[in-house]
């Protein structure tokens, strides 16, 4: 049977109108307005983002942000305690960036207007969460760490005059120019007056740091924007991606019961960081023994842990007990988490937390240097959209806010140095296509099915399977819906080829049928790239970057 082809660029009327900048910047959440505010020294800037400013997957991070900031921590630490995580795919020397430069970074946030919870000394309180062993996540509000960074740096954002921000864009596909270099996007705008339906943004560099993409599965903690739209962007544009395979699943999800689907309540890791239990239905502590840090070991451990004893017991849930807590730590600890867990029936005060595990983190993403520069010339990425290496097999808790921060600063510095040449799109080339609606369900169940926390060849083809016959279901109505359900699958085709060839068990890609991790044939990056219709996967022995100046 012949595999349909996918499409090289999304269906869409021509662009009616057109706006320029010097730097388009797609997305939002602490990456994308980190390099809007810093990129101003490069040019004029434009951000455009999918929902309303504050609507990132930044506002939605419980636990807080990642750096050696308490006396007695250094950023050799830090890095340690990173490298373990990625299970020995890190990028060794991306790593050393983020730790090194993470501290000032921080602090240049604070700067920005982001207040962090402080002591009675005046110093940010640090807490510890899930493979780090020094305490060196800072919280705001608690519990609400995105919600207050996301404030400072749309509160800045709105204050400077010189970026332009279109909201309720929805990026479509990458302009380039006769040279191949990337100038601009078009999109989708619902809007008022001359800027509304479809247009492009034309400049001198495109950044994406569109998010996540954790709707490709049913079960998800991400928001309803997080469709794999930046990825699915850079794989029709001729960009690389990498590392696709390793999704964290996050361990403490509120369970909302059987079949529940769409973006679940987190239950952050900080609550297991403040030594709250993991508990089957008998009350019995299952991590204890499992891993020298127990609760607190890995994001992946955690989950296996978890899903094992599921097995085990039969169970389709275990429970998170902090009732030890008590009613005053859980008000002000963890507000959001204690509003969110009452709203659904369960006070935690008194009662063990359900949950399990749920689509949280994509470790992989469009392939970066450390520079934030894509293999398309012109075209940056940073936050969850790009892959940098610091993650490999596995993201350190409270990481990634810290990644989209750092990395963010190194693109505008980067565009400050060396801003590309004015240039004008060319007439984008290739099949354009649409998938229907209705596919969108069906695509999230195949692959929480198939492609979720427990992997096997037969899982991995069966979702494979549903996922071409389901690119049959087109539409000739383009829509941000349809758009969105191409994006998807895209990128759901992209992520069970990517885990179907790595015949290995390594962070948080579990293969059932290859339980173990294996160095001598599995020590690398999976490169995904989409030529003539089709997902091709190429295995790439594991190198770390080179420094650079």
């Amino acid at each position: 049977m012949s595999t349909p082809a996918l499409p090289a660029r999304l269906a869409a009327p021509d662009p009616g109108w057109t706006v320029r900048a010097d730097v388009i910047v797609v997305g939002s959440g602490v990456a994308g307005l980190t390099v809007a505010l810093r990129a101003r020294r490069a040019g004029r800037v434009l951000l455009v983002t999918k929902a309303q400013l504050d609507e990132g997957s930044t506002r939605w991070a419980q636990g807080g942000i990642a750096a050696a900031l308490g006396e007695g921590d250094t950023p050799e630490q830090h890095l340690r305690d990173t490298l373990v995580a990625g299970a020995g795919l890190c990028d060794e020397e991306a790593v050393r960036v983020l730790v090194t430069e993470g501290p000032d970074a921080v602090r240049r946030l604070i700067d920005t207007g982001a207040e962090f919870d402080r002591g009675p000394d005046g110093d940010v309180l640090l807490t510890r969460e899930g493979g780090h062993l020094r305490n060196r996540i800072a919280h705001a509000g608690g519990d609400a760490t995105g919600a207050e960074i996301s404030r400072a740096l749309v509160a800045a954002v709105r204050a400077t005059p010189d970026i332009e921000v279109i909201e309720n864009a929805l990026v479509l596909d990458l302009l380039k120019d006769a040279a191949g270099r990337a100038c601009g996007v078009t999109l989708h705008v619902m809007g008022e007056g001359a800027r509304d339906g479809v247009g492009a943004a034309v400049g001198r560099a495109v950044v994406l740091a569109t998010g996540g993409m954790g709707q490709v599965f049913s079960s998800t903690t991400n928001p309803s924007v997080s469709t794999g739209d930046g990825v699915a962007l850079a794989l029709r544009g001729g960009a690389e991606v990498t590392d696709l395979e390793f999704v964290q699943f996050h361990p403490t999800v509120l369970w909302l019961g059987a079949g529940a689907e769409g973006q679940q309540p987190l239950v952050s890791e900080a609550v297991r960081g403040e030594g709250a239990y993991l508990v089957d239905a008998a009350g019995t502590r299952f991590m204890t023994g499992r891993h020298p840090l127990g609760e607190l070991a890995p994001r992946d451990i955690v989950a296996k842990g978890i899903m094992r004893r599921m097995a085990e017991t039969g169970a389709e849930h275990m429970y998170l007990d902090g009732r030890h807590f008590g009613a005053d730590m859980w008000k002000h600890r963890f507000p959001t988490i204690l509003a969110a867990c009452r709203a659904h029936g369960i006070d935690p005060v008194t009662e063990p937390i359900p949950v399990a595990p749920a689509a949280h983190h994509a470790s992989g993403g469009v392939r970066t240097d450390l520079h934030g520069r894509t293999t398309v010339p012109g075209l940056y990425a940073c936050g969850e959209v790009a892959c940098t290496g610091v993650h490999g097999a596995n993201r350190l808790a409270s990481n990634s806010l810290l990644e989209g921060l750092v990395f963010a600063e190194r693109i505008a510095a980067d565009l400050e140095r060396d801003m590309p040449p004015l240039a004008e799109p060319v007439a984008p080339t290739g099949p354009a296509g649409l998938l229907a609606e209705e596919v969108r369900l069906p695509l999230q169940r195949a692959m929480a099915g198939g492609a979720g926390v427990l992997r096997d060849a037969a899982g991995l083809a069966s979702a494979t399977a549903e996922l071409i016959g389901l690119s049959a279901r087109t539409s000739t109505d383009p829509c941000t819906q349809t758009w969105e359900t191409t994006n998807l699958h895209l990128v759901a085709s992209a992520l069970t080829r990517a885990a179907l060839v790595r015949e290995e068990t390594r962070g948080c890609h579990w293969r059932e049928d290859h339980p173990d991790p294996d160095d001598a044939a599995w020590r690398g990056n999976l490169v995904t790239s989409l030529r003539d219709g089709a997902v091709h996967v190429a295995y790439q022995a594991h190198e770390p970057k080179e420094p650079t100046a």
